[in-house]
């Protein structure tokens, strides 16, 4: 239910970059209406952030979605209690996606477990001040970052999902 919740709402997220400096301000709206920016709203010592501003990403969600929410939120797995972390997964609505912005966040809103909707975040603006800072080199894939309490890229990774790639996020906040 909460992968079926995750792709229904379109998002698309997480394959391996470095440390990139700090995240710039992204302000998107929960499902119960509240607005949330990141990293200024982090209450957490990291933050994980899944991105997705495109269609073609989806089925790379499919792989992502559910293990990452089990590790990073139900907190399923040998250390995932040795860590608190805010989570939040972003649908990026962009471009021509723009439009699609209200009828999702709709949709969303009839349909998504409660659980999972206390996670997403729905941004509608432009892609280019998140470019150049994210390294978002590949529209078509999805990223994800882990975020300390300051906002500081500490971990980054895109595409496909392996274990190996979901290790390499946790293992950031493990040290």
């Amino acid at each position: 239910m909460v992968h079926t919740s995750i792709i229904c709402a379109g998002l698309l997220f997480a394959s391996a970059a470095g440390a990139q400096g700090v995240f710039p301000d992204l302000a998107g709206e929960t499902a119960d209406g509240r607005t949330i920016h990141i990293p200024g709203d982090v209450h957490a010592d990291f933050t994980v952030v899944g991105l997705a501003f495109s269609r073609k990403a989806q089925p790379m969600l499919e792989e992502w979605a559910e293990p990452a929410y089990r590790r990073f939120v139900a907190h399923h797995g040998l250390f995932a209690e040795s860590y608190q972390a805010d989570v939040w997964f972003i649908p990026m609505f962009v471009g021509m996606n723009k439009n699609a912005y209200q009828p999702s966040l709709r949709k969303f809103r009839d349909s998504a477990d409660p659980d999972v909707a206390d996670h997403v975040l729905f941004f509608q603006g432009e892609l280019d001040p998140f470019i150049g800072p994210l390294e978002l080199s590949d529209k078509d894939a999805p990223y994800f970052f882990v975020l300390d309490a300051h906002g500081t890229i500490l971990h980054a990774e895109h595409g496909l999902f392996t274990v190996d790639k979901l290790d390499a996020l946790e293992e950031v906040m493990l040290r």
